[in-house]
This record gives structure tokens, sequence and C-alpha cells, in this order.
């Protein structure tokens, strides 16, 4: 019965007539939450095609290229929000939180020549039609395969575990070598006890700081699956997200070819079942 944007009467005077206490009142969602979202949204896609930027070059974008002026403090927090990180060297102001773990980087002088030799895995943003969730993928390094996935509406190790977990049901099989970058669910004690879970024998690897290159396949594989479903779509709710990844996920293992296959997909190379792919 009050509304916000009464032409005449404020809220305090509508609560009067009423003889409601505005304290009552169910609070108004934030008036720029669908500005935050929309740039939200472009920075992710900005930061695709330049994964260096950063809150100064971003808002730089922003302004020359969109027509936009933001703040950096604005373009720092929404970054943070949607877990959109400059690749760059940094430098090291903090030491990881109790019970984290850095590990060295192995891939380098591994032999990845076969599948499961190595496995990798890496969380996204995924921005939707009104909101937006985060997706963690494990892949194969060899076959490029998609081995497992998960989404959630929060970015914790749980998310990174789920996914972690659906890849080796839905295999039967351990990677030598996992490879994720140094975020904080990848060093987490909760991610290193479910590989050992997993597996005992399996060997923690972890990119070089801000080195996004050193886990290049999951990143094109991001800006895949953003360009070809996830920006075009726009999903409104977590089932609809789910059901579309489901179908792109397969259709990406089973029939899209592979350059680095010779045309290939990776499905045919891991030997995946259709069955395990959605």
């Amino acid at each position: 019965m009050v509304e916000t944007q009464h032409p005449t009467l404020s809220v305090r005077a509508q609560c009067a007539l009423l003889k409601v206490n505005r304290n009552r009142l169910k609070p108004v969602g934030r008036r720029n939450e669908r500005m935050d979202l929309s740039l939200m949204r472009l920075l992710d896609e900005l930061h695709l095609k330049d994964p260096s930027a950063g809150a100064r070059r971003m808002k730089d974008y922003l302004r020359r290229d969109h027509g936009l002026r933001v703040s950096r403090r604005r373009i720092r927090f929404l970054m943070n929000r949607a877990g959109i990180r400059a690749c760059g060297p940094r430098p090291r102001t903090s030491l990881p939180g109790k019970g984290h773990t850095i590990h060295p980087y192995l891939m380098r002088e591994a032999d990845t020549g076969s599948p499961d030799a190595a496995w990798c895995a890496d969380i996204t943003y995924i921005p939707m039609d009104r909101g937006f969730c985060y997706l963690c993928a494990v892949m194969d390094w060899h076959t490029r395969a998609v081995l497992g996935w998960a989404v959630s509406t929060t970015m914790g190790a749980g998310l990174c575990v789920e996914a972690l977990e659906n890849a080796v049901r839905r295999t039967g099989r351990t990677p030598g070598i996992m490879n994720t970058d140094q975020g904080s669910q990848f060093s987490s004690g909760e991610w290193a006890r479910a590989l050992r879970r997993a597996d005992p024998g399996i060997r923690i690897s972890m990119d070089g700081k801000g080195r996004w290159v050193d886990n290049v396949f999951i990143e094109r594989l991001w800006r895949s699956v953003k360009y070809e479903d996830i920006y075009l779509k726009a999903y409104a709710t977590l089932p609809e997200l789910h059901r579309g990844l489901a179908a792109w996920f397969a259709r990406y293992n089973h029939h899209r070819p592979h350059r680095a296959l010779d045309g290939d997909v990776p499905a045919e190379h891991y030997g995946l079942d259709r069955r395990e792919a959605a």
C-alpha cells in the first residue's frame, strides 16, 4: 500500500495516514542493483577480452567504449563481488589463511600426453537475467573433456568439491595431477581433503600468482561457454541455467570439433560415455 515513488506523498506521510510504523515496512532493494548487475556482466566480458585489466583500466574501457562514467571504487567493489581479478604480478601483502596451503606449479615438467595425466579446475562468474551465480568445472588437460561441473550462488570451496566429486563419480577415474589457481577455495583444507578422499596419490599443482596462462585451457572454456550460451540466453533461474549448461557441456564433449584434437571431439579421445557428460 505504501508507494516509494508516490508523486506527492513521502513514505513518512503515507505511513502517518495509514497509521503504520515505518520500521514494519519491507526493506526496499537497492536502487542500483539492476545497474550493478549490468556492470558486472560488462566487466566480465571485458575481463575475457583483457584478463590483465584492473579497476583503473576497466574505468577507461567503460568511459571510452561504452560512454559510462563509473568510479574506480565502485568498479573495484563490483569486480570483487563477481570474483574478477586482474592477472598480473602483485605484492605479497598477505599470507594464506589458517589451513590454506599454496602448492608449486607442476605442469611445466609434467608428461600430460594421455588422459588423466592431469586435470584442471577453475571458477567463473555467471551473469543471469535477475542475478548471478558461480560455475566450477573440472577438465582433463590432455583431451579438453569437461568431466564434472557444479553451479552455486556462493563461491565457496563446497562448489569446487561438488564439481570434483561429480567428475570422479561420472568417470570412475582420478588424475595424476590436479592443477588450479591459488584461489582460497583451492588452497583450503576442504579442497585438499576432497582430493585425498578421491585418491591419496593425486599431486596438487597451482598456477603462478596472477598467471592465467598456466591454466589457459579452462580459461578458453569460459570464453566459449559464455559467448556461445550464457550471454545469448540470459538464464532467469538456477534450474534453467543448470539445464542449459548440461546441454551445452554435452554438446561440447560429444559434438563440437576441437582444433587441438585435429577436429575430433573431446569425448572420443577421453572415452567419455554420453550419459556421463550430462
